[in-house]
């Protein structure tokens, strides 16, 4: 274990993104608990409204995400201000990613349905970031064997087939499998393969003049929403609490009142 830490981690550089993917995944979960916290009234947490004015955690996580970022630009891969910034850019990413929603919809939708999509953006980026870290990909590495070499290059030749099928998947209209697919052999080529997803682009360009195509396509989409739906929610809910009941959309306010 020790050599592995050294060879992958030490040796190539990579202790600031252990550093950063820490302290990432404990700022997403350390915002959950405390934004749950202050939605069911619990605790000494409150909102920061300074002047009336909503001051939503992305704002911090800017600053910091800023911050980490010129500071590892500026220190390197080594020495103690390469650790200090991958720490601070971690906590600032956790900060911004947990309102990835919010950025992506411009309106404030973090416990609404939309919402979601900022916990699949935050398992789908610690995920990749994982796959890093644990010397997936060939780089960083001094002194490799000539087996190792080759069963790295394997690797980074399927994972880039891997990358592929999984756009081929998400232009399916399946997002989630290309995402788990990007990580995961074979589910991107299951997803790629199969029928797509009737409103997905590639069913209004390819399905348009196949009847039979379409009505599959529909009906296989049906029978998985019914069967994956609610397991998939349970599993959003636990991670980042469930989203209140659906309401009219709306522009960002100055004077939000949202409890987060």
């Amino acid at each position: 274990m020790g050599h592995w830490w050294y060879r992958n981690i030490v040796e190539p550089g990579k202790l600031p993104l252990l550093l950063a993917l820490l302290s990432f995944v404990t700022s997403f979960l350390v915002t959950r608990v405390i934004t749950r916290m202050i939605r069911a009234g619990r605790g000494p947490f409150k909102n920061i409204t300074p002047g009336g004015v909503h001051v939503h955690h992305v704002v911090p996580g800017v600053v910091l995400v800023i911050i980490g970022g010129f500071g590892a630009v500026g220190s390197g891969r080594y020495g103690f201000g390469a650790m200090v910034s991958a720490v601070l850019f971690g906590l600032g990413a956790g900060l911004v990613l947990d309102e990835f929603a919010l950025i992506l919809h411009l309106d404030d939708v973090y416990w609404s349905e939309d919402g979601r999509k900022s916990v699949e953006v935050v398992v789908l980026t610690a995920a990749l970031v994982g796959l890093v870290l644990c010397g997936f990909l060939p780089f960083g590495v001094n002194d490799l064997t000539v087996g190792e070499l080759q069963n790295r290059g394997l690797v980074a030749i399927n994972t880039a087939a891997n990358f592929f099928l999984a756009l081929v998947a998400l232009w399916k209209g399946k997002p989630r499998t290309a995402l788990i697919g990007v990580l995961v052999p074979f589910v991107a080529l299951i997803g790629a393969v199969r029928l797509a997803r009737p409103a997905s682009p590639y069913a209004k360009r390819f399905y348009v003049n196949r009847p039979r195509a379409r009505a599959k396509a529909g009906l296989r989409a049906f029978h998985h929403d019914r069967r994956w739906a609610v397991r998939r929610r349970r599993f959003q809910d636990f991670i980042g609490g469930a989203p209140d009941a659906e309401r009219k959309p709306g522009r960002l306010s100055r004077g939000s009142d949202r409890r987060h």
